[in-house]
């Protein structure tokens, strides 16, 4: 049991060192930068434009189309990447399974294309 403990000791180190360099590096922040925050400083910044007085505004939905947009293409990012690196061990039938997820992703891109989803007016 001892044995298995001792191979994460390293990480355990790197771990520690990680949080007390953090640490150090937000303190000395906090120390040396002057605090100086005015009302323009301090104020809510979102997107470009001034913040709303009611957070129950509503917001256009093609806000939303065009993040789910991006979370869907960055998956396809996040899969193509391990499966480049191990297409040699999983052979044809993971190189088909990829091409039928592609297709897949290129059907939705284009209905979404074909809806104007693209499109900012």
């Amino acid at each position: 049991m001892t044995e298995m403990l001792r191979e994460y000791l390293p990480i355990l180190i790197f771990l520690g060192l990680a949080v007390g360099l953090s640490g150090v590096i937000v303190l000395a922040s906090y120390i040396l930068a002057r605090q100086k925050p005015d009302s323009e400083k301090v104020s809510a910044y979102e997107c470009g434009f001034d913040a709303f007085d009611d957070s129950r505004g509503q917001f256009d939905v093609r806000f939303y189309l065009v993040a789910i947009l991006f979370i869907i293409f960055d998956l396809e990012v996040a899969f193509l990447f391990p499966w480049a690196i191990t297409l040699g061990h999983i052979g044809m039938f993971g190189f088909w399974s990829m091409v039928v997820f592609l297709g897949i992703l290129t059907i939705g891109f284009v209905y979404e294309w074909r809806k104007g989803a693209l499109e900012w007016e």
